[in-house]
């Protein structure tokens, strides 16, 4: 590692953590630009999953501050995740990176895609549109109580065992595929959960954000057991998004979404002619 890829790294987490608040897909950057970098694409692999967790971590911090907290049932949910992102992240470690880099740019063309295909519902929720849907609540008790249990996201009744099983399995699958490569599976789980469980975007991308950083946990381990983590650059890049975040979710004017996709469309078709070249 050269002493210029700090700062590189950093203004990249500071980019892709802006862009996961606003638009999502923040990840469609960051594992490239470290395999750009130098970095071994197993390696960059694992080293982007040390500030995955942080981002999961300070973003379901920020729920919980908000009163959108839902432990059990977001805990649930990740064990099926955390079995199949083992999987993945071996599968990952084991790949060649040649074939590595066709598999990343092929998923990257099919993200930027769902990113593009219907930007005026992109699945992202600050914590302003989770305050907004917490005022719906506040007309009647009875409409509290309901609002109250949508937000808090422990409704047993929201959840029939036939769902519950379903549930479980897609995350299963899908902690396969996070475990593997991770770009673009927040949309995946979005859908799955919203689909599935009928729980409004609040209260999923609460549940996402906590099943991503669990399982991505462990993804993490298998990839540091198998020497695949760069820690310096990881913990820059962490830092990087972190503070990106931050300013995403103090950015007040929505209008900048349509800058933010357009820069993000232009970055991933250049990195996917680099990776097929």
């Amino acid at each position: 590692m050269e002493i210029w890829h700090i700062p590189v790294v950093f203004f990249a987490g500071i980019l892709a953590g802006f862009i996961n608040t606003l638009a999502g897909g923040g990840s469609l950057l960051t594992l490239p630009i470290l395999i750009f970098l130098g970095l071994p694409t197993a390696v960059a692999n694992g080293t982007n999953r040390i500030a995955i967790v942080a981002q999961c971590a300070f973003a379901v911090a920020g729920f919980k501050r908000k009163g959108i907290s839902h432990f059990k049932l977001s805990l649930l949910f990740s064990i099926p995740g955390v079995l199949g992102a083992i999987i993945g992240a071996q599968i990952a470690v084991d790949i060649s990176d040649t074939l590595f880099k066709r598999v990343l740019a092929i998923i990257m063309l099919l993200v930027l895609g769902l990113i593009l295909w219907n930007p005026r519902q992109s699945p992202r929720v600050t914590l302003k549109s989770a305050r907004r849907s917490d005022s719906v609540g506040r007309q009647t008790p009875a409409k509290r109580g309901h609002a109250k249990r949508q937000i808090s996201g422990d409704d047993p009744v929201s959840l029939g065992r036939n769902q519950l099983i379903v549930t479980m399995t897609v995350l299963f699958f899908i902690g396969i595929y996070g475990g593997f490569i991770q770009v673009g599976v927040g949309f995946i789980i979005i859908a799955a959960l919203t689909t599935i469980t009928g729980f409004n975007l609040v209260v999923t991308n609460s549940h996402k954000v906590f099943i991503a950083g669990f399982y991505t946990i462990f993804a993490l381990i298998v990839f540091a057991f198998n020497g695949k983590v760069c820690w310096t650059i990881g913990l820059c890049l962490a830092a990087g998004m972190g503070l990106g975040g931050w300013i995403g979710s103090h950015w007040a004017v929505t209008k900048g979404e349509r800058w933010i996709r357009l820069v993000l469309t232009i970055c991933v078709v250049a990195m996917v002619i680099k990776l097929f070249v």
